[in-house]
């Protein structure tokens, strides 16, 4: 029997992180399939550049410039959720920040705000939209860093596990009795600008097959999305063939 996949056209989603990367590849491609998009990032040419570059798709899209990091900008983000989607069918999180090891991090404690409890903060928010409506999906973006523990990653890596535990704990708690999908997409090397590589070099690594385009994480993340209502991906990881492990 053929699976009834879930159509995208119309539903509310929110992008966290939505200018550059995996999230800007993400929006352009959720406002293809018709959803009305809601992003946001903390700068504003980026943002001006991922807007104009969804535009002329079947759905809808609008942004502002907004920090996840704390409370009152998460509330500020869900005061724009409520008054231009009135509601949120669908969250994908993937405002993050790279960090170096945590002896030479000195912006570790923003990092760890920023990539893990802005996850929390945005889920929570969703969750409490999402019961009342009669469900919805959470898609958190992680990392394979979150396994392989590649020396220099120490902070991004204990915040990309903390997601991990967290979705899978926050699955068990909420699939069933609130009808709330729980997803993480685990990325290998991406495209991006995170990269501390130059332009030239993830060029280079993307022909060696040793680092993705963001636009091939955006498509797992709209297949997870379209999956049929029975479906759950729980976890996909994805990486490039030539993956550095190390």
């Amino acid at each position: 029997m053929k699976a009834t996949h879930t159509p995208l056209a119309g539903k509310r989603i929110l992008v966290t992180g939505g200018t550059t990367g995996i999230g800007r590849a993400t929006v352009k491609m959720l406002v293809e399939e018709g959803a009305r998009v809601l992003t946001f990032g903390r700068h504003q040419p980026e943002l001006e550049d991922s807007l104009a570059n969804a535009s002329g798709g079947e759905g809808e899209v609008s942004g502002f410039t907004a920090d996840s990091s704390t409370r009152e900008g998460i509330e500020r983000v869900f005061a724009e959720v409520d008054e231009r989607l009135g509601g949120i069918d669908m969250l994908v999180c993937c405002a993050a920040l790279g960090a170096g090891p945590l002896h030479e991090e000195d912006e570790w404690r923003y990092i760890v705000e920023t990539n893990l409890l802005g996850y929390l903060g945005c889920a929570r928010q969703s969750i409490k939209r999402m019961e009342t409506s009669g469900g919805g999906h959470l898609l958190f973006v992680g990392s394979i860093s979150s396994t392989i523990k590649a020396p220099g990653e120490s902070v991004y890596s204990a915040t990309k596990a903390g997601i991990d535990a967290f979705a899978e704990t926050l699955r068990k708690e909420i699939s069933e009795e609130k009808n709330i999908k729980v997803s993480v997409i685990q990325p290998g090397s991406v495209g991006s600008d995170m990269q501390e590589c130059t332009i030239e070099e993830q060029r280079e690594a993307i022909a060696n097959h040793e680092m993705l385009y963001a636009e091939e994480i955006a498509e797992a993340i709209l297949f997870t999305l379209t999956r049929s209502e029975r479906c759950d991906v729980v976890t996909l990881r994805i990486e490039p063939r030539v993956q550095k492990t190390s």
